[in-house]
């Protein structure tokens, strides 16, 4: 009997890629430690969670009972790498990861790194070790587990002056499925740190958007408000991030406490 890896790893992705081809996909960046959360994330209407281990507390021991948590779900979880080398993408993809988001991009070489690192022979170089949860910890048979794994979503992070001028190059890479802007490193790389919905990175964005279409790449976009999400929908955004699952939580409940000092004016 072949086994399945225990995440549905290539059900889950062809249904992933085919919503961001048809609309878009919509999840959300997670910084808690506490997996119950992640677990809850799973079993809500967002396709993808980013688990965050550039900005936030999560370990690799974290990192492993997240994935787990997402296991019985239809939500992806994506791993925001630390550092684009062998050591974190293997080991994010070792643990079940359905995909790798890569920081800080600059340049089509930086990108054709991480690619590498994150692909099996003959489209990459990482290591291999098939006795890891994502191959049910050597239960899943290998002529079925290094194909599948090198199916595994790509996302580079585009951020500063840098990658704005080597954008076209970036994007002429094969084997990344989106191209993701950080609109709060790019508003420092404009002068405006924090300004994101300046005209001025409002514009850059746009840019990018037009040059990705030339060419049939999908964008992806950080946003923090419904405002921005719905802007960046309706321009043809197929990846959508919407805020840290942290910041709605305090955010629902200043707007509980509000709701309810309204109702004792009135």
């Amino acid at each position: 009997m072949t086994l399945q890896s225990p995440f549905h790893f290539a059900n889950k992705l062809s249904e992933f890629r085919q919503k961001m081809q048809d609309k878009h996909v919509l999840g959300i960046f997670c910084k808690t430690t506490d997996s119950s959360v992640i677990e809850a994330i799973g079993h809500s209407s967002m396709d993808f969670a980013v688990l965050d281990m550039e900005h936030s507390p999560i370990t690799t021991e974290t990192l492993k009972t997240h994935l787990m948590a997402l296991q019985a779900t239809p939500t992806l979880g994506i791993v925001r790498v630390e550092r684009y080398d062998s050591m974190h993408i293997g080991k994010a993809l070792d643990l079940g990861a359905h995909g790798i988001m890569v920081t800080s991009v600059q340049s089509a070489e930086q990108a054709a790194i991480a690619l590498k690192l994150a692909r099996f022979h003959p489209h990459g170089e990482r290591g291999v070790c098939r006795f890891v949860r994502a191959a049910n910890y050597g239960a899943m048979a290998r002529e079925d587990y290094f194909p599948e794994a090198n199916r595994s979503l790509m996302v580079m992070q585009v951020e500063g002056s840098e990658a704005l001028d080597n954008f076209d190059e970036i994007i002429s890479l094969d084997g990344i499925d989106v191209i993701f802007v950080g609109p709060y490193d790019l508003s420092q790389s404009l002068g405006i740190p924090g300004d994101i919905e300046n005209p001025r990175v409002t514009r850059a964005v746009e840019d990018l958007i037009v040059r990705a279409a030339r060419r049939n790449v999908k964008l992806g976009i950080f946003t923090d408000t419904i405002q921005q999400l719905r802007h960046w929908r309706d321009s043809g955004m197929a990846f959508l991030g919407y805020s840290i699952e942290m910041t709605i939580l305090v955010q629902a409940l200043n707007g509980i406490c509000q709701k309810l000092d309204e109702t004792d004016l009135g």
